[in-house]
């Protein structure tokens, strides 16, 4: 069996027509004569095969058009790309020498399969474009031929179409044929009756009236009849037309295939000049390629020493990457530290605040005090003013009463005596007396209280200023602070740009956190300045 079988084998080897020798089994055991036959049936030296023939023999570039994949014909037997490879060579049968005989096998094909190949050879020779301008009388051939394919694709769709109507209208005749044996035969059936019954020519009668209805009946299915055979007629003749403009259309192109065959011995004549001037170049560009490979080869080792040094410089950033990372790291400690002191730095800020709050308190409250005084002070002026007008009244009394005495010199000293005790009596030198003291006394008061009140202010001048130094001194070292912190906090953030995506962010985050809170305290501490000079000009008021 094993013995058969070898032989069969090597039977079916020889078919490929191998030049290696091949006559027993130990011949396959080499591998060349298997090695050949695989040559010979490789899809893609065929469907290379396919190409150069349609470029070099046929002259015609396939453009816009999908190459058939012919691994997965290989692998999977796809059928698509199998319709591809078919297309491929229909196109080369119908454009070869024996192109006649197999368009001649093309057309005793079924109407279906005539139509898809028709198809499938139009698609192709639409994708097609001459490699070089040929001359004008073969370009006019072509476009004869396809306009013929075109031609002779209408003609079939056009017999398609008129042979089926053939049968539509077939069909209906057999049906009125049909009808009208049925009918006959009922009629037949109606004129037994009639001759057995009552006479026909009775139009009154139900046999007459139905024979009539019946006969009626007759001539409109005969009349139907005939115009459907003549509507048979005229299809079949136009029909007869057509077939006569298909052998025409036959005749024409066999008479343009004649005439492309002369063109193609002309053009093989072309072609193999052209093929032997296409070898020349095909070895010049052979060798240029040879010469670019050498050059990419070149490049390629240029290509391999750069790369190897930026992989070097890659490492070399990559050390240093990792070590300003490490840096990175000992630099979060160093914001951990700042974000406390800028903590620390806004607990101070809100002491402050609350006490310049509280000494504005203060001030609301010393200035109604000095309003208080300001109105004491007005209300003892007035007095002290009532008093003076007391006093020039007195003064007054008094010039008068000395010159009441000066009037009367010639009159003795008792009467002058007793006049002037007269006009000062005790009741008037005690009212005098107890006027000029408590004169005195609010002199002395007043002077008192203007010294003790000009004293206060000046004590509370001195303390608001002693505490606007204060505030304007600690500013001064926060502003300065701040100033430390935002210049320490821009190095952090040039030393952290240069650092890893993960160090960016965090620095980052950090950063703009510091400088939230420093814009916070700069705020605040303009507040603090507002309020500050707004107090300056309230406390110079009150002390003036």
């Amino acid at each position: 069996g094993w013995e058969v079988l070898s032989m069969m084998e090597v039977s079916l080897v020889q078919t490929f027509g191998v030049e290696a020798p091949c006559k027993t089994v130990e011949d396959l055991t080499t591998g060349i004569v298997m090695a050949q036959a695989l040559q010979k049936i490789n899809l893609k030296k065929i469907l290379k095969g396919i190409l150069d023939y349609n470029q070099e023999i046929l002259g015609q570039l396939i453009n816009d058009f999908r190459l058939p994949d012919v691994n997965l014909i290989g692998e999977h037997s796809d059928a698509a790309e199998l319709g591809r490879m078919l297309q491929l060579i229909l196109g080369c049968a119908v454009s070869c020498e024996q192109k006649q005989e197999y368009i001649q096998t093309i057309m005793s094909m079924e109407e279906s399969v005539q139509h898809v190949v028709m198809t499938a050879i139009q698609e192709l020779m639409s994708k097609e474009t001459p490699v070089t301008a040929g001359s004008d009388s073969y370009e006019d051939l072509d476009r004869q031929l396809k306009k013929t394919v075109e031609e002779l694709n209408e003609a079939l769709n056009t017999k398609e179409e008129i042979s089926q109507r053939c049968r539509e209208l077939d069909m209906q005749v057999a049906a009125l044929q049909d009808e009208k044996s049925s009918l006959l035969a009922e009629n037949q059936v109606l004129m037994e009756r009639l001759n057995q019954s009552d006479s026909i020519e009775d139009v009154n009668s139900p046999a007459g009236r139905r024979h009539l209805q019946l006969q009626t009946q007759l001539e409109q299915l005969q009349e139907e009849t005939f115009r459907l055979e003549a509507a048979k007629d005229d299809y079949r003749i136009r029909c007869e037309e057509l077939e006569k403009e298909l052998l025409d259309v036959k005749s024409q192109n066999e008479e343009l295939s004649a005439l492309a065959d002369e063109a193609q011995s002309l053009k093989d004549e072309m072609d193999v000049l052209r093929h032997s001037s296409d070898k020349v170049s095909k070895l010049e560009g052979t060798i240029e390629h040879y010469k670019k490979k050498l050059e990419d080869m070149g490049l390629l080792r240029r290509q391999i020493k750069l790369l190897e040094e930026k992989n070097t410089v890659l490492m070399q950033s990559n050390v240093s990457l990792e070590e300003d990372l490490r840096k990175a790291n000992a630099a979060k400690g160093q914001l951990e530290t700042y974000k406390r002191q800028v903590v620390e730095l806004q607990n101070r800020l809100s002491e402050e605040s609350k006490k310049a709050d509280k000494m504005e308190f203060e001030y609301k409250r010393l200035k109604e005090k000095v309003d208080s005084l300001q109105k004491e002070k007005d209300r003892m002026r007035s007095e002290r003013d009532s008093l003076k007008e007391t006093i020039d009244e007195l003064h007054c009394v008094q010039a008068q009463v000395g010159l009441t005495s000066g009037m009367f010199p010639m009159m003795g000293g008792d009467s002058s005596d007793s006049l002037a005790a007269e006009i000062t009596t005790p009741e008037m030198r005690e009212h005098l007396i107890r006027l000029q003291h408590e004169n005195k006394m609010l002199k002395l008061a007043q002077e008192g209280s203007d010294n003790e009140k000009i004293a206060l202010l000046q004590s509370l001048l001195e303390d608001a200023n002693r505490r606007k130094n204060e505030l304007e001194t600690e500013n001064r070292l926060i502003n300065q602070r701040l100033m430390e912190e935002q210049s320490q906090v821009e190095e952090l953030q040039k030393s952290l740009q240069e650092q890893g995506s993960q160090a960016d962010d965090v620095s980052n985050t950090l950063s703009i956190h510091v400088l939230e809170k420093l814009r916070e305290l700069n705020n605040d501490l303009l507040k603090k300045n507002t309020v500050i000079d707004e107090m300056e000009p309230k406390y110079n008021a009150s002390c003036e």
